[in-house]
This record gives C-alpha cells, sequence and structure tokens, in this order.
C-alpha cells in the first residue's frame, strides 16, 4: 500500500507538470524542478529511517550536488532545440551529456 501511494503521488506530480506545460510552459518547467520530488523522498526515506541523519545527509548531499548534472542535461537540450534537432537526438545528446555529469558526481561524491 506504501508503494502504491508513493508511485500515486509521484504520478500526480508528472500529471501536473504536464498540464501546466501546455499552457504555461515556463510555469511547469518551474513546478517540474521545484524540490516537491526530493521533499517526498526525504520524507520517505525519514519515515523508513526514523532519525538517521546520516542517511538524510548523504541524500540531501546527492540532490545538492546532482543539481549540476541536470543543469548541464538542460543546457545541452535548450542548446539543441534552438538549433531544431530532433526530439531523439536532444534527449540522447541531453543524457549523455547528463550521464558524463553524473559519473563526475559519483565519482568525486563516494
Amino acid at each position: 500500500m506504501q508503494l502504491l501511494v508513493k508511485a500515486l503521488a509521484s504520478l500526480a506530480i508528472i500529471i501536473v507538470c504536464a498540464q501546466v506545460g501546455r499552457w504555461l510552459p515556463t510555469l511547469g518547467g518551474l513546478i517540474a524542478t521545484m524540490p516537491l520530488t526530493s521533499l517526498l523522498v526525504m520524507l520517505w526515506l525519514w519515515s523508513d529511517a526514523p532519525g538517521d541523519y546520516r542517511l538524510m545527509e548523504g541524500y540531501t548531499k546527492g540532490v545538492l550536488w546532482g543539481i549540476i548534472p541536470t543543469i548541464l542535461f538542460f543546457v545541452a537540450a535548450l542548446f539543441l532545440f534552438r538549433r531544431q534537432f530532433p526530439l531523439p537526438v536532444v534527449l540522447t545528446a541531453s543524457f549523455g551529456v547528463w550521464l558524463a555529469g553524473a559519473a563526475v558526481h559519483q565519482y568525486f561524491l563516494k
């Protein structure tokens, strides 16, 4: 049951972002980048391991520094969209850039 609640909450956030993004793209993007998902994960981690500050610190550090590969993803996507590359190319290249950033992220945060 708890997994179902988590899945439904995550799905609701994605649907709201997509619906708002159809009419107000920048607001949809802002909502998508809000720390809603991170907040939910923090709540779920805390409920699974109350008082485990080391777990919470590690997660928070990962999110904080994980912003950098995410920014790289969107910089690459914006660059390619402006040049009107097809969506599959944009997503492949952007995820490649993100993956490289994520590898560096994990290397330095071990």
